[in-house]
Order: structure tokens, then C-alpha cells, then sequence
């Protein structure tokens, strides 16, 4: 083999590292995101089935049950459109509370959505920027007060 045709051999096997290295690290990036619905998406089916996605919208009055003895509390987010029921086990925010907006992190089992976290927003006047895009964007909402 010729030192010109070791070298062609050469660059063909770096830049095909490197592309391989470009995908798997794309790959990787892609399972880690995190994406952001609210509960009329979730209704209609847009969310990918299986993965860990964020659910936001506001704590619909009313709908908190705590199971006695245990960390587990059921609570439904709305978009004032539609409503997911969410089920969450742990200690919930000190600022969590029925009327409020917030963000759950976790994925769909069935109908219910599980959440692994979940975060309250943390004054009177802030509300997540999805949340309040989300709101924003929904008709139902513009006979609502804020």
C-alpha cells in the first residue's frame, strides 16, 4: 500500500469516527430531553408514548386526595380546556396547594399521568412561561379571570 493511499485511508477512518461519535452523542441528547405539554395535547394524543415528558397546567379545586398512611396524593391539572389526573408519590412543595400552577415531571400509565416530581410556581404573580403560554393560547381561558 502506498503512503498516499494510507493516509486517504486514514482520513476516511477519522471522519467516520467522528460521524459515529456525532450520532451516538445526538442519540444521547434526544433521550434526555424533556419536553413540555399541557393537558389538551395530552388528551389529544400528542405525547410520545412511554417516554418521561412535563406536564403543566393548574391544580383544578377540589381534586387533592391524599391516601391515608402513605406519601401518595392524587390531584387533576387543567388547561380550563381539558384534564389529566395525576398521581405522585413523595413530599409535594410547601407552596402546592388546589388553584395554582404547576409543572409535574414524569410519564402516562394508561390514562393517569405519574409524575417523579413535581414543582409549584413560588409567588403570587410568577407562573412557569409554558404554563402561561399554554393558558394564554387556550380560548377556554379568556373568559377565565387570571
Amino acid at each position: 500500500m502506498t503512503p498516499r493511499r494510507r493516509r486517504l485511508w486514514l482520513v476516511v477512518g477519522i471522519v467516520a469516527g467522528v460521524g459515529l461519535a456525532a450520532v451516538v452523542a445526538l442519540k444521547a441528547f434526544d433521550n434526555n430531553l424533556t419536553y413540555f405539554y399541557d393537558p389538551s395535547q395530552v388528551v389529544a394524543g400528542q405525547v410520545p408514548v412511554g417516554r418521561v415528558f412535563r406536564i403543566g397546567g393548574m391544580v383544578t379545586r377540589g381534586s387533592v386526595e391524599r391516601s391515608p398512611g402513605s406519601l401518595e396524593v392524587r390531584f387533576v391539572i387543567t388547561d380550563f380546556a381539558h384534564s389529566v389526573p395525576v398521581r405522585y408519590t413523595g413530599l409535594l412543595p410547601d407552596l402546592f396547594r388546589e388553584g395554582q400552577g404547576i409543572i409535574a415531571h414524569g410519564r402516562m400509565n394508561g390514562g393517569e399521568f405519574v409524575a417523579d416530581e413535581v414543582l409549584a410556581k413560588h409567588d403570587e404573580k410568577y407562573m412557569p412561561p409554558e404554563v402561561a403560554k399554554s393558558l394564554k393560547n387556550n380560548p377556554a381561558t379568556a373568559e377565565r379571570p387570571q
